[in-house]
This record gives C-alpha cells, sequence and structure tokens, in this order.
C-alpha cells in the first residue's frame, strides 16, 4: 500500500480523493488550512468524515509556509504528493491576489521542493479550467491557448503549472496536472452555483443569475472527479488533462433542472455580467481517456439528484452555510 501527502484534504474534491484511497487501504497524510474562503463548517463536516477513517493522520497548516512544508517529511516517506490546496474563486481573485499567489504558486513551489529534497517522484497538481481564458475552443483540448488568463486566480494557476514543468525538466519529477472544469456533488463549494441555486431554490430565497443565465458550463461529478484524480498518479513524464466538464447546459436549464428535483419554483433575478467570468467552458476529455483510462460514469440529472438529496438530509445546518 502507498502513502500520500494531500494538501487541501478538507477541501471538496480532495476529501473525495481521500475517501476511495484509504478504501483501497492507503494512507494519507493531510494538510489544510482551514481558510474562510468559504463557510469553514463544510470543511469540518468533510474533515470530520475523513478523521474516523483509518490510515489518515491530519496536520493544520498553510502551504505557503515553506518550513512547515519541509517538515512534513517527517511523516513520510510519500510515494507521491498530490496537492489539490488551491484558492479558488474567478471573482474572490480580484479583491485579493496576493493570497492566490501564495496559495497556489508558492504553496506549490513548496512542495515541489520537498518532493526534490526528499525524492518523492511523483507529483498531482490540480489546476484549473478558467487558464484557458476568453476564446476557447468548444469542447476545449489541452492544447488550447493558456497563455492569456482572464483573472489573478487562473493566473496564479498558471504560474504553478510552469514551475511544476521546471521541476520535472530539472528534476526529473513525474507530473501530471489534472485542469478541472465545473465540478459537482454533495457537500460541494457554497460559493459554486450548483450549491447556491439548490439552497436559494429549497429554501425559497432569490436566486441570483450574472447575466441572462444563457452562459454555459460544463459539469462533472464529483466521485468522478476523484477517481481522475487518482487515474494521475501514473507515471505520465510531464502531462496536463482536462478532467470533467463533459456535461455541458446552461444556467437556465440547470436552474430548470433544480426546479424540477426539488418540485420548488425558483425566484430567478438576473443581474450584470460579471467581466472575470467565462461565457461558457465545456472540456475536450478525450486526452484523459487515453492516457488515464479515465470516463466520466455519473450523469448530470442523477448527480445533481445526489446533491440534491445529501442538501435535504442536512438541512438542518447546511440550510445556515453561508454562500457568499
Amino acid at each position: 500500500m502507498a502513502r500520500y501527502l494531500l494538501a487541501g484534504a478538507a477541501g471538496f474534491i480532495a476529501a473525495r480523493v481521500a475517501d476511495y484511497l484509504l478504501a483501497d487501504g492507503h494512507s494519507i497524510v493531510g494538510v489544510d488550512n482551514l481558510n474562510d474562503a468559504y463557510d469553514v463548517r463544510m470543511k469540518h463536516h468533510r474533515l470530520e468524515r475523513l478523521r474516523r477513517q483509518d490510515g489518515f493522520i491530519f496536520h493544520q497548516l498553510d502551504i505557503a509556509d515553506k518550513d512547515a512544508v519541509l517538515a512534513l517529511a517527517a511523516e513520510g516517506p510519500y510515494d507521491a504528493v498530490i496537492n489539490l490546496a488551491a484558492r479558488a474563486g474567478v471573482r474572490a481573485s480580484l479583491e485579493d491576489p496576493w493570497i492566490y499567489l501564495a496559495t497556489n504558486t508558492t504553496g506549490t513551489l513548496n512542495l515541489l521542493e520537498l518532493c526534490r529534497q526528499h525524492d518523492i517522484r511523483k507529483f498531482v497538481l490540480a489546476s484549473t479550467s478558467s487558464i484557458y481564458g476568453a476564446d476557447a475552443p468548444l469542447p476545449t483540448p489541452e492544447t488550447a491557448d493558456s497563455s492569456h488568463p482572464l483573472q489573478p486566480y487562473a493566473a496564479s494557476k498558471k504560474g504553478a503549472e510552469t514551475l511544476c514543468h521546471s521541476y520535472h525538466y530539472l528534476f526529473g519529477i513525474d507530473v501530471t496536472v489534472v485542469r478541472y472544469f465545473t465540478v459537482y456533488g454533495p457537500a460541494g463549494r457554497p460559493d459554486m452555483s450548483m450549491f447556491r441555486f439548490a439552497k436559494w431554490i429549497a429554501e425559497g430565497q432569490p436566486v441570483l443569475v450574472n447575466g441572462d443565465g444563457e452562459q454555459t458550463r460544463g459539469f462533472t461529478y464529483v466521485d468522478d472527479i476523484a477517481r481522475g484524480t487518482i487515474q494521475a498518479l501514473k507515471p505520465v513524464g510531464y502531462e496536463v488533462v482536462n478532467l470533467g466538464g463533459h456535461e455541458q447546459i446552461s444556467i437556465n436549464a440547470l436552474i430548470g433542472m433544480l426546479e424540477e428535483i426539488l418540485n420548488k419554483k425558483a425566484n430567478v433575478q438576473f443581474g450584470p455580467f460579471h467581466k472575470a467570468d467565462m461565457v461558457a467552458n465545456w472540456a475536450d476529455v478525450s486526452k484523459a481517456g487515453a492516457l488515464l483510462g479515465w470516463e466520466p460514469q455519473v450523469g448530470l440529472r442523477a448527480g445533481i439528484q445526489k446533491m440534491v438529496d445529501w442538501y435535504l438530509e442536512n438541512r438542518e445546518w447546511a440550510k445556515d452555510i453561508a454562500t457568499d
């Protein structure tokens, strides 16, 4: 069995990655700074589940702290580092771009340096579809231009990707960069549209939409993304791989689907389109299939049903989760 260092362990996707790895008998040293980028109660909810499982050790620390990261060598040796820690969100990155650079870029550098100093041969980095900018072809392949990010968030992730390439080139670290598109599911990020819309409709609150609602997103269920991230642990040299975003739907149609599942009418209120947002994203995931053997298994409606079921089961506390 393998031992992994998992950064961002209390995060939405990382917690599911941990579930799968622990179920297969592997051990995990999880780290997370439990910041308040979104309602921290959701992070504690995920973390409590992980702490009940054998083989999981947790340290609360910030990967931007080089000394704290390098001290994690004492918990090793590690078969791989999986860096899913990030400051995410395109709009919030306009308010404090420095924290995005510290976590996403400097934090990645610190983890790469841990690999270099202690001969950890495999590194997986979570990146983002936001890196493709304004004029990406749809569906978007990994070869599309990623040198013109629209927000500090995407720019910080581009910096992390290029650092990974330099450490691969100089020190032979095997790197898979997984560019996530829009991910949803139970215990999802409350600052993202899927959780927001489900909560707002369920609780009879206004559903706030930026723009006319005809912008589109490609969604993928979190379990599929977690499996793909684990498959990305295979040796590849240095590769960038899209994960997710295979089922495209407009925001208006998504709200309609949630109305049907919840059996409640949404009170939709349209506002101005935010300049930092992308009009559309939709992934070409053929490389993930060819290189990693990954195929999404959960259809959009089935996945949304699972998410809604989780919300209703946890409604007593989930209804109070902040969505901004």
